[in-house]
């Protein structure tokens, strides 16, 4: 963040309040914050964003009378809604959270690293919201947060090669292996639109520039071909395919060997 940038404020809900205090405690040492404001109920945190602006809100989900979940949806419509990062003990509202716009969700205990990637994204978010029109917006989820087995790994969207859904969560194919992010595809697609990826199945997003050629599978089938495997190409994307890879490949945007399409 630049040092003329006005940093974050930032409304921190939840009603357990040892939880509470440790919550303000990180985000108030993150650099990107400039103030942390504190609510212990959905109510008061209702009241402290009507009377006053915050960038971002990181809201607890289970909470006595409005939980977290309803709160994030009365906030969706305000005029200038705060971001949405849920922070829960829960795993299973996150399709939901996501559903409602939410940036990011995260578990307790909360981590310094993982609040790091959640602000980094309310960062952008924010100065997206700032920017005049036509200017260029920071980068969006150019790295995703992968948590398994008590460690956390970092994928750069630049590594990945295909996107394939799986239930609530999406299998990032790449090089060193794949990586489960708790993420429905429809989502990271709109996160990823307009980086080089594009849809080409129901249940697959696929890097442009890491197609090596397309194939004709065993039935007629159309696959793109990476170098950590083939993806399925469904009949009403497949033009529209082949269309973007012929435009990469005039801007110059293919690199390595030529793209060979069957037909």
């Amino acid at each position: 963040m630049s040092p003329d940038r006005v940093r974050l404020r930032v409304l921190a809900v939840d009603d357990v309040r040892p939880a509470l205090d440790d919550l303000c405690r990180l985000l108030a040492a993150a650099p990107e914050v400039g103030e942390v404001v504190a609510a212990a109920d959905p109510l008061s945190a209702l009241r402290s964003i009507q009377g006053d602006r915050f960038d971002a809100v990181f809201l607890d989900i289970s909470m006595p009378g409005l939980d977290g979940i309803e709160l994030a949806s009365l906030l969706a419509k305000l005029s200038e809604p705060p971001v949405i990062v849920f922070v829960t003990a829960h795993e299973g509202h996150a399709v939901t959270a996501y559903g409602l716009g939410a940036v990011d969700y995260l578990l307790k205990p909360v981590r310094a690293e993982r609040l790091a990637t959640a602000l980094g994204k309310v960062a952008r978010m924010a100065a997206s919201a700032d920017a005049p029109a036509g200017a260029r917006l920071p980068d969006t989820m150019a790295v995703l947060t992968v948590e398994s087995a008590g460690r956390t790994r970092y994928v750069r969207r630049s590594d990945v090669r295909f996107v394939e859904a799986n239930g609530d969560y999406v299998r990032l194919h790449t090089p060193s292996g794949v990586h489960l992010v708790r993420m429905p595809i429809s989502r990271l697609e709109e996160y990823w639109s307009g980086t080089g990826f594009s849809r080409v199945h129901r249940g697959y997003l696929v890097a442009l520039d890491a197609i090596r050629e397309l194939r004709s599978d065993s039935v007629g089938g159309l696959l793109a071909h990476t170098d950590v495997g083939d993806v399925p190409v469904s009949r009403r994307h497949a033009r529209e395919l082949r269309e973007q890879l012929l435009r990469a490949a005039q801007r110059g945007e293919l690199d390595g060997e030529a793209r060979r399409q069957p037909g």
